[in-house]
This record gives structure tokens, C-alpha cells and sequence, in this order.
């Protein structure tokens, strides 16, 4: 914020901004060649990048990261590097025994992308997304009626993290499997003698987007 205005770095500035990042330090020669143009090209992007502190300079060294870059960074590293447990929402969970109909019901009250199905021992059972029930009911009048049993992904086959994973681990699995959201889960013990897993949380692309928006508030 310069002023009081937010400025907004051109896509060439935060390619110069990248460069340091990953090369510093770094002459104002080799980010031109880098960036296959003239070093007088870009002189005014590296004033401005350097007066908001972005980058700095040291003569007869080169650019490096500024304390305006490295303290966003930290910042991200600080999100980031939270315990799931620190951040993650109560669970929406329903019974396999419960229809269809009642999922869907249940996914718009609590405006969330996926249910958490439980056995009747309160175990995790498995897991049925928005993207399953709109496939489901599609054409079939019968979907409504359904048993969630009869059409979740079951577990084990679904992807979790636990209180003590962190943020970032939950992201990497998010984008990897390709999935909005993740039950959070820790070992059950049944009353049965068996073992399972409850569902304790969810943790979402949203939550951590919200994360994100909160941390940079701030700046606008």
C-alpha cells in the first residue's frame, strides 16, 4: 500500500518479483535476459518493486527479496504450518441410513460440499459430495429414497487428515486427489472390539482460502 492505494503489480513485475525469489541475489542484467528484454525496459519496474519493498539492492551484488516479500512469505508459512486441528470445522454428518433425499436437504441448510456418513456406532462409514447426488438423481425418480449406505464412497477408500497433520499437508492432499474438502479423523475404538476411525472435523479449500483473505486484510 503506497499512499493509502493498493497497488497492483503487473504480471511483468511479478515475474521479476519471482525471478529473485529463486535466483537472488541477482543483477538487473541477468532478471533482463531472463525475461528476454532490455535492462532499460526494466528500470521502472525495478524502482517500484524496490520503493515498496518488495525487493532491495546492494551495489555490485544485486536484487533480493525485500522485507515486504519476506514477510508475506512468512506470514503464508505461518498459515500454512498450523495444526488442522487449529482451524478445521464441526463435521455435517449423517447416518448411512439416512435417504438421499435427507442429504441433499442437509447440504443446502449447512451450505457445505459434502456429507460425512457414520455407522451406528458413530464411525466413519464414508463420504458422499454434492457431485454424487447431482449425478444420482439425475433422471432417476427413485434416487430420493436412496440408502446413502448403498451409494458412498466407503472408507478406507476416501482421503483424510488428522488434528495433527498441518494445513499445508491437507492442501497437498486436496489438490493431488483433486477434492474441495477433507473428513478430519482420529482412531475409534468400537464398542465391538473393532477399530475405525472418527470423524471429528472437516477442513476445506474455503477454510483455508479464508485463512488466506484474513491474513492479507490488512493490506488493502
Amino acid at each position: 500500500m503506497q499512499g493509502g492505494t493498493m497497488i497492483e503489480l503487473s504480471s511483468r513485475q511479478l515475474e521479476i518479483l519471482e525471478l529473485v525469489r529463486k535466483h537472488a541475489p541477482i543483477t538487473g542484467e541477468q532478471i533482463a535476459e531472463l525475461l528476454g528484454v532490455t535492462r532499460p525496459s526494466i528500470r521502472s519496474d525495478l524502482s517500484l518493486l524496490t520503493m515498496l519493498g518488495y525487493i532491495d539492492a546492494k551495489p555490485k551484488v544485486g536484487y533480493f527479496v525485500g522485507n515486504r516479500t519476506a514477510k508475506e512469505t512468512s506470514d503464508v508459512a505461518q498459515i500454512t504450518q498450523r495444526l488442522v486441528k487449529e482451524v478445521m470445522s464441526i463435521p455435517v454428518v449423517l447416518r448411512e441410513t439416512a435417504t438421499v433425499n435427507d442429504a441433499v436437504a442437509t447440504l443446502f441448510l449447512h451450505n457445505v460440499g459434502s456429507l460425512i456418513v457414520a455407522d451406528a456406532s458413530g464411525a466413519l462409514a464414508g463420504v458422499i459430495s454434492r457431485k454424487d447426488l447431482l449425478k444420482l438423481t439425475l433422471g432417476n425418480a427413485q434416487a430420493p429414497s436412496v440408502l446413502l449406505g448403498m451409494v458412498m464412497t466407503r472408507y478406507p477408500n476416501i482421503i483424510t487428515v488428522t488434528p495433527e497433520d498441518t494445513v499445508h499437508e491437507a492442501l497437498r492432499k486436496m489438490i493431488e486427489h483433486e477434492v474441495d474438502g477433507l473428513p478430519v479423523v482420529q482412531p475409534l475404538d468400537r464398542a465391538d472390539g473393532g477399530s475405525g476411525a472418527e470423524a471429528v472435523g472437516r477442513i476445506t479449500k474455503t477454510t483455508i482460502a479464508r485463512l488466506l483473505f484474513d491474513m492479507t486484510a490488512h493490506l488493502q
